[in-house]
């Protein structure tokens, strides 16, 4: 009877070690080092949006991510969007690394109804665009206002202008959920 017992007792410490294991599984995207950018300080009530930026030919060569870095700081960096928006910019090198980047953002930073916008340059932009195809009708729920692609990347493709279309699309979006309307021509800021 004792062995009986000490056996059952075994399971149920192996199933509660596994469950634990399970229950407390982190992303990749837990840790800092695998966002170019993550500004999960700014709180949401600061800016009205955020953005998804996703760079180039990620980890196709190590030595590359001082330089990458250096662009994404330079193209989207935080004055870039300051007041606008928070910026996440997540490493990714397959479609399943987009994938779980976007769970966590969504999982973690992302209130109901928050406008969001994507930004994609290079192969790794050519992932996030592949995504949002596939999950446009959701993505719109969720709030992307915006989409911005480019098959290379290139200095500048982040330009005032298209900040500017973002800050009106946010616009836009707030507007029609205060007042239940379409804002009227010539208010956008």
């Amino acid at each position: 009877m004792r062995i009986k017992a000490a056996h059952h007792l075994c399971v149920a410490a192996i199933a509660a070690i596994a469950l634990f294991g399970c229950a407390t599984a982190k992303s990749p995207y837990d840790y800092l080092e695998n966002w170019l950018i993550r500004e999960d300080a700014v709180r949401p009530f600061v800016t009205s949006s955020d953005v998804i930026y996703v760079q180039g030919e990620l980890y196709l060569s190590v030595t590359n991510l001082p330089a990458i870095y250096s662009y994404t700081q330079a193209e989207v960096g935080r004055e870039r969007f300051r007041g606008l928006a928070r910026v996440f910019a997540p490493l990714v090198a397959t479609q399943e690394d987009v994938e779980e980047a976007l769970d966590w953002y969504f999982r973690h930073h992302h209130p109901d109804g928050r406008p969001f916008a994507f930004i994609g340059e290079g192969e790794s932009g050519s992932l996030l665009k592949e995504y949002e195809e596939r999950n446009l009708e959701r993505l719109k729920k969720l709030g992307l206002i915006a989409s911005y692609y480019t098959e290379t990347t290139h200095n500048h493709f982040v330009s005032d202008e298209m900040v500017q279309e973002i800050r009106k699309s946010v616009a836009r979006v707030r507007y029609r959920a205060v007042w239940g309307r379409e804002m009227p021509e010539g208010m956008e800021p």
